[in-house]
């Protein structure tokens, strides 16, 4: 039986540093205006197939930034709604938590399922594959300031913010009680 050898501390993973190259150019790109009308066609569609095909265990987006697939309920049908959403694990927080903005790729409108969350702050997250059920805040903006930095960090939410002439929504998803 053989074992693969344990890599020196501080070494990096392959992936990390394959992303540490990628995400800068993935970034730069996201922040154009051709990836804002290009983007919206392509990656949710392909992400919800994913979910569909896998379980949620695999979305497009999770190899740059860390992903979910939202579920929400329609606030004109009541029907369930899924929107994949980059995120920001809050795993200094307890209960942990995950940061969402309501970026819709820099477009003037803001997105279906900020209005959603809105109107019915219940929902359920699909994080790595496990269904997580969660309810919705919508950060104040003193509350926005404080995680603004760490989200673009993370994402150029800024330029989406310029582009889109509006200031994004940015939500807490908090696990219910009842998420066992």
């Amino acid at each position: 039986m053989s074992s693969s050898p344990t890599p020196p501390p501080g070494a990096r993973r392959p992936g990390r540093a394959v992303a540490g190259v990628l995400l800068p150019a993935a970034q730069k790109a996201a922040a154009s205006r051709l990836f804002a009308r290009i983007a919206p066609k392509v990656f949710p569609p392909a992400d919800r197939l994913l979910y569909r095909l896998t379980g949620g265990r695999v979305q497009l987006a999770r190899w740059a930034v860390p992903s979910l697939m939202l579920t929400t309920r329609g606030r004109k049908s009541g029907a369930p709604r899924r929107a994949p959403v980059a995120c920001l694990p809050e795993r200094d927080r307890t209960p942990r938590s995950f940061l969402v903005v309501g970026s819709n790729f820099g477009r003037e409108n803001h997105p279906a399922w900020t209005h959603n969350l809105l109107a019915c702050p219940e929902a359920s997250v699909n994080y790595k594959g496990r269904e997580i059920p969660v309810t919705g805040a919508l950060l104040s903006p003193e509350e926005k300031a404080e995680v603004w930095g760490a989200l673009n960090a993370m994402w150029p939410y800024d330029s989406y913010a310029s582009r889109a002439g509006r200031e994004p929504r940015v939500f807490r998803l908090t696990p219910r009680p009842d998420a066992g």
